[in-house]
Order: C-alpha cells, then structure tokens, then sequence
C-alpha cells in the first residue's frame, strides 16, 4: 500500500487551503485565467473573422458581411475550456539527494501533489508522468476530485533511479498529449541545457503553456562544504575525494553559468521558470511563483 500521506499528510492539506485562500485571485489569473482558451470552435464569445477557405463549415460564414462586402468570411469563437494540466515530475537518480526533511524528489512530489490538489479544487483536470530516461509511471489526465489520490499514489511508489533524458521524454510526452494545455516540469533540470531547452521549445511550439519548478539542494546552490569531503555520482559510479575549498569558487561560477543558460533559454522560448530551494517552505514557494505568473499576465 503506498504511503501517500508522506506527500499530502492532512496538515499539508489545511497549509494549501490556507494559500488557496490568500492567494485566491493569484489562483485565479493562473488556473481560470486559463479557461478563456484561444482553441476555436463552438462558444459564448465571438473572437474574430477570418477569409473562408474551401472546405470550411458553412454554417461559421458570416452572412450578413458578405450581403455588405460581397465576400465570404468565417466566425471564430473563443472557447471556453477547462485546463488540462499535465504534470512532469523527474525520477532521476540525482533527484535523490538532499540533508533536509526532503530530498529533491520528496519535495519534488510534494510540490507536484500541492499543484495536483489546486488543479482539482479549480474543477480543473490534471495528469502526471513520472520520469527519468523512460516514463517510468503515467496517470491520465483527468477532473474527478478523487483523482487526486492516483497522482499521489503513482508518486509514492516511485523512486528515483537512472539517468535521465529530458528531449526524449519530451518527445514522448508530446506525442502522448498532442492536445494543447498545460505542462508543468519539476526537476533539478542536471542535464545537458541545449537539450532540455530542446525539448521545452518542441512543447511550446505543439500550444502548450509550459512552465519550470527547478528544484535544487542548498548544498548544490551554496557549495557549504569545508574539509575533505567525497563526492559521489548520483546518477555514475564516480567519485571524488578533494579539499572543497579548491573547487568551491570554479564550481559556483559554472552553476552560476548553468542557471542564467536556462533561465535565458526559458525566457527566450516564453515558458515560465521558478528556481526552487528545498528548503524554501511549499507555500511560501508556490505562492511566490503564482503571483509572478500574475504579474506576467497582467502584463500581456
């Protein structure tokens, strides 16, 4: 029996409730906001015309402008649709590390959980794909409020193994959900960058709203360590013994330098990025990055 209440144990419930409250209008111009979708076809609210072209359903001609312009045209709705979320949540091997309450993965799967939970309170659907090189575990997207605890449950069973493939799963995930929605990733992205922004621009160009939770360790970020310490491959069978020191300055300015590659490429391919500590409290954190993507929408 999995132990989902390691993810979404009853007073987590009541801190997400609580941030859904606060964060109420947040929530709305994140998840409902969604709902005004740019997807055609029958709806409430006229959108545009556009010229008719041969094939096209003559009931949609606009009859009235061709009596006054004497050309045919087509009405284009805007249609009013629930989101479909899917969420992306990462199993690699390096997922595992941290010397916090949670490791990466733990948090990872409690943040997906967290989203999960939004997601359904809205009465909207979500689904999740748990990955590493392979989907190693695929719930469908659906609304039901009872759906909540299949995302949990396909999460508890999961551990983190393997190396992973960020352009691959993409590509899978891409052609699993050829339908325009949501893609949420949560992962410490330790991959080559040229081709997980590869596989986040080939999500973006099939309509998907994609957005990034980056998790990352304290100790990966702020490099802490001081005497002789071994470090082990997470996700190899390599291992260094060193004086920390030595490496600390050349190690931070290249996750310095991995950071602004990713953030720039997500900007550049318009997905939302959120960098995220483990030990950043979830709502604290969750809030925080739904008042940015506000903020973004309010802009546009």
């Amino acid at each position: 029996m999995p132990d989902s209440k390691r993810f979404l144990h009853p007073e987590a419930i009541k801190r997400i409730s609580r941030m859904e409250l606060r964060a109420r209008h947040i929530v709305e111009g994140f998840l409902s906001g969604m709902h005004r979708s740019p997807y055609f076809g029958q709806s409430v609210e006229f959108l545009q015309h556009r010229e008719y072209a041969i094939g096209d359903d003559l009931r949609h001609v606009d009859w009235k402008v061709w009596a006054r312009q004497d050309r045919l045209v087509i009405k284009q709705y805007e249609e009013d649709t629930n989101l479909r979320c899917t969420l992306m949540v990462d199993t690699s091997a390096s997922m595992s590390y941290g010397k916090g309450p949670l490791n990466k993965y733990e948090y990872a799967a409690t943040v997906a959980s967290s989203l999960a939970y939004l997601i359904l309170k809205q009465q909207d659907a979500v689904g999740c794909v748990a990955f590493d090189d392979h989907v190693r575990t695929k719930v469908p997207i659906r609304s039901k409020r009872n759906h909540l605890q299949s995302v949990i449950d396909a999460l508890s069973v999961t551990a983190p193994r393997d190396k992973t493939d960020m352009q691959a799963i993409f590509r899978t995930v891409a052609e699993t959900y050829p339908r325009r929605g949501m893609v949420v990733v949560v992962s410490d992205l330790l991959t080559d960058p040229k081709a997980l922004l590869k596989g986040l621009k080939l999500l973006r160009r099939q309509g998907h709203d994609v957005m990034v939770f980056h998790i990352m360790d304290d100790d990966e970020l702020d490099f802490p360590f001081t005497g002789p310490t071994r470090f082990d491959g997470l996700e190899s069978m390599d291992y260094l013994n060193c004086n920390p020191r030595a490496l600390r300055e050349g190690y931070l300015e290249a996750v310095n330098e991995f950071l602004d590659e990713v953030r720039r490429g997500c900007a550049r391919n318009t997905v939302d990025y959120a960098l995220i500590r483990t030990s950043d409290p979830l709502d604290a954190a969750l809030a925080t990055y739904l008042s940015t993507r506000l903020g973004m929408h309010r802009k546009n």
